[in-house]
């Protein structure tokens, strides 16, 4: 039997969605768009990188020629053969550019209804709902209600919230209720607590996410983020991947986010880790143990909340270096028979005005021993990618999506 590893490299999209223009993202490239910033110098940070963006292992599994098929032309410093193995891009057909969405397809699962959004106003959530929340979770009120960088909201309301008591509400261009809170001045438990009864209030509402965003420090000049999030997810309405194969009684093994993500609907044991490297590394220690016919899913997260949406370029190109550097690892620990994809699911072009997320075509990057090399083009959907896995593992396509390589 094989087994199959299953990376999602959190918002870095290739560009080229044919709908960007629907959601106001027409000519988001965080791929394209770091790389040219790299090779002019706009991408430069003393003591964290400099010059053109190095990615040499990604090239050799297919970037440069992953994001060609996506937008018609190679980022600059990503030219070079492919022969690590199996490449090509793949758009959306989903109806959002959220992180349940893009994962909820790349598992088989395409989201094919609207969900709820919150306009972009202030107040930006109904009264009704506020109101509910205030008297069910007995809170002297709340604070933001608006659109808002996470980050940035906290910094601003981090104060009085940890004087008033009021947890920071705020949402975004995706379809999410956020709860920002601190730690110790309100308690995680209790903001967990909070989060549970919003997610009950915003279901007649079709919110895809009730999102936990706890923080430390003592002023606006120190709140950080931890990471203790939790995300309050609906569940799939269609089996993933990951239900399919937790059926079939197969081992999954679900690190970082995504068992919050899929609303632990088949998601197995779940493995938490802080930033990148941490979550890369448990899911490369999982995979050492895991049994024939399993499964891990991991989503490096770093990408999307700490650059993407920070629009920090410089950031993001050395966090796209730095995951490159551990693409010998990854490799390393592939045996006979195992298949790793490397894929997005959606982009966070950190050049583009706002700080949310931008409509993109991703990268589908797959190789382990025995995997042909070559390009497998511009697949239709993401739910190829779950396709072509559950074949991998024997367990059929599924209902959605086309296997490559059959």
């Amino acid at each position: 039997m094989t087994r199959a590893l299953l990376i999602v490299l959190d918002s870095v999209g290739i560009g080229g969605a044919p709908d960007a223009a629907q959601f106001g993202d027409a000519g988001g490239d965080t791929v394209g768009r770091i790389a040219q910033a790299a090779a002019s110098g706009k991408a430069d940070r003393t003591g964290l990188r400099s010059g053109p963006l190095s990615l040499p292992n990604l090239v050799a599994l297919g970037l440069g020629q992953a994001a060609r098929i996506a937008t018609g032309r190679t980022p600059p410093g990503l030219e070079g053969d492919a022969a690590g193995g199996a490449f090509g891009a793949a758009q959306e057909v989903s109806r959002g550019k959220d992180t349940p969405s893009g994962h909820w397809e790349i598992a088989g699962c395409p989201v094919t209804f609207d969900w709820g959004y919150f306009p972009k106003t202030e107040p930006a959530f109904p009264a009704s709902l506020t109101e509910a929340l205030i008297a069910r979770a007995k809170l002297p009120g709340i604070l933001g209600d608006r659109h808002a960088s996470g980050t940035e909201i906290i910094e601003r309301l981090g104060e009085e919230h940890v004087r008033t008591g009021k947890p920071i509400c705020y949402t975004s261009a995706d379809s999410v209720f956020q709860i920002a809170a601190h730690e110790e001045a309100f308690g995680l438990d209790r903001l967990y607590a909070v989060c549970e009864t919003a997610r009950e209030l915003v279901d007649p509402l079709g919110v895809g996410r009730v999102i936990a965003r706890p923080f430390v420090g003592d002023d606006a000049g120190s709140f950080r983020r931890t990471a203790n999030r939790r995300d309050y997810a609906v569940r799939p309405p269609e089996p993933t991947l990951l239900s399919r194969a937790s059926d079939a009684g197969r081992e999954v093994v679900s690190v970082g986010k995504i068992g919050d993500i899929f609303a632990h609907v088949g998601t197995g044991r779940i493995v938490k880790a802080n930033g990148n490297a941490a979550l890369l590394d448990a899911a490369l220690d999982a995979f050492g143990n895991l049994a024939d016919g399993g499964l891990v899913f991991v989503n490096l997260i770093d990408f999307d909340t700490e650059f993407g949406h920070r629009r920090d370029v410089a950031g993001y190109a050395a966090a796209l270096e730095a995951f490159d550097a551990r693409v010998p690892d990854i490799r390393a620990a592939l045996r006979a028979g195992d298949l790793c994809v490397i894929t997005a699911d959606h982009g966070c072009d950190p050049t583009y005005p706002g700080a949310d997320h931008t409509r993109e075509r991703v990268p589908v990057l797959a190789f382990g021993p025995g995997v042909a090399a070559g390009s497998i083009g511009l697949r239709e959907s993401f739910a190829d990618i779950g396709a072509t896995l559950g074949v991998h593992l024997r367990l059929g396509a599924g209902a959605h999506g086309e296997p490559w390589g059959n």
